[in-house]
């Protein structure tokens, strides 16, 4: 391997059975007539280089191999084919606690996790403080990491892996799960230890992030790659492809994720009051997204949620309608039917935003559509003043307020503009 080379990866493939293959599974299969295994190939024939001391950003959609290699990447999984060779010491964040005993104690693994990087006991006790103060749970240092919120042993198995003297570290989108004070602290850390030579590969939906972050993308589908080059070029050929795969009648979608216990086979939105076909969605306007689904069987469907994601032209989420946060859950379905969500007052400045299904069946994920519709946003004077929102300096949402002066003695002078 060359030098400068910190991670060569060479027609790397990994394969997965889909249903059992042990000899009781075979005859239990037999038995009740179920179908034979599948081969799920997550990765095939993959292969690039990444220099040392360049940050990469690995994109695609769910389902598309990136944790998957990045698992291959860090010694959990091991490939069915081809190789992955890097050169020194990884520091990897793949899943919240990773590399984590549930009975220590968060003192007892940062230890634990700086000997298994290699790392003398000296060494790790010279960057405790500033692992603890990143991560700030000082307070919980002694309680048991299996007691720890998600957030906390996120910031904590962060604050490891990049505070360890890592020359190559691995992150994945499970920075998602901080909040954004602290996700901006984790892009700053990992910028930094770009800055001083150092490798770093990054998995995240946030893709404004990766290209502030990445100088070079890599974009996998289907487990191969896609593109590979300039992080701003891949991100907008990826971007690209979205825009496309949003035209294909959802009946036709293949690239989704789920049990398929439940599948959404067709979405169409209505504007205005009442709604109708044909009307340009705009601010302020009420809207209608009807969704038409069928099950895989003739029972009903039992205990079903329901989310449509509105994400940004970045992939980033701008809000969700969800039928958990309404307490809105369908504790029964029939096998097909259509449902609609009612947004009453657009919240959305001008634009086009990518929509996303999502839809559980007891508990378990039916059905999960990416790019499902393109909705295109015009402006509108949603506040009743003849003006209109500018995106580019107001945001993507709209948001009705009013404001008001409170004099000396308490009292609400209404101010001019105030809502009725």
């Amino acid at each position: 391997m060359a030098g400068d080379v910190a991670i060569r990866i060479e027609g790397l493939s990994k394969r997965y059975r889909l249903g059992e293959d042990r000899p009781l599974g075979r005859l239990l299969r037999r038995a009740l007539g179920r179908a034979e295994p599948q081969d799920l190939w997550a990765l095939r024939e993959v292969g690039f280089d990444v220099p040392r001391g360049e940050a990469i950003g690995i994109i695609g959609r769910n389902g598309a191999g990136k944790s998957t290699l990045l698992k291959i990447l860090a010694r959990i999984t091991q490939p069915t084919a081809g190789s992955a060779t890097i050169r020194g010491r990884v520091g990897s964040l793949l899943e919240v606690g990773t590399g984590f005993h549930p009975e220590l104690t968060g003192r007892e693994n940062v230890f634990l996790n700086g000997a298994i990087l290699g790392m003398r006991r000296a060494e790790i006790a010279a960057r405790f403080d500033e692992i603890v103060e990143f991560a700030g749970v000082e307070r919980f240092l002694d309680t048991p990491v299996k007691r720890y919120s998600s957030g906390m042993r996120v910031r904590l198995a962060f604050a490891v892996a990049a505070h360890l003297d890592p020359e190559i570290l691995i992150v994945d989108e499970v920075l998602a799960v901080g909040d954004a004070e602290f996700q901006s602290r984790c892009l700053g850390k990992m910028s930094d230890a770009a800055g001083h030579g150092r490798t770093v590969l990054f998995v995240s939906h946030n893709l404004a992030a990766l290209k502030a972050l990445c100088s070079r993308a890599v974009w996998l589908d289907a487990g191969r790659v896609a593109a590979d080059g300039p992080a701003a070029s891949v991100v907008d050929t990826y971007l690209d492809a979205g825009r496309q795969r949003a035209e294909v009648p959802l009946a036709r979608r293949l690239d989704r994720a789920g049990s398929g216990e439940l599948r959404f086979t067709r979405i169409e939105v209505r504007a205005g009051s009442p709604a109708r076909r044909g009307v340009a969605a705009a601010t302020g306007m009420p809207l209608s997204i009807s969704l038409d689904y069928a099950a895989a069987g003739d029972a009903p469907l039992k205990n079903v949620r329901i989310a449509l994601l509105v994400l940004d032209t970045l992939g980033n989420r701008v809000f969700a309608t969800d039928t958990r946060l309404v307490n809105a859950d369908f504790a029964e379905l029939p096998p097909e039917g259509s449902l609609v969500c009612e947004i009453p007052d657009l919240p959305l400045t001008s634009g086009s935003y990518p929509l996303g299904l999502w839809a559980t069946v007891s508990d378990a994920v039916a059905d999960h559509v990416e790019d499902a519709l393109l909705l295109h946003v015009q402006d509108g004077d949603v506040f009743g003043t003849g003006r209109t929102t500018i995106a580019e300096k107001h945001g993507p949402v709209a948001v009705r307020h009013a404001w008001r002066l409170v004099e000396g003695s308490g009292e609400d002078v209404p101010a001019a503009g105030s809502l009725p």
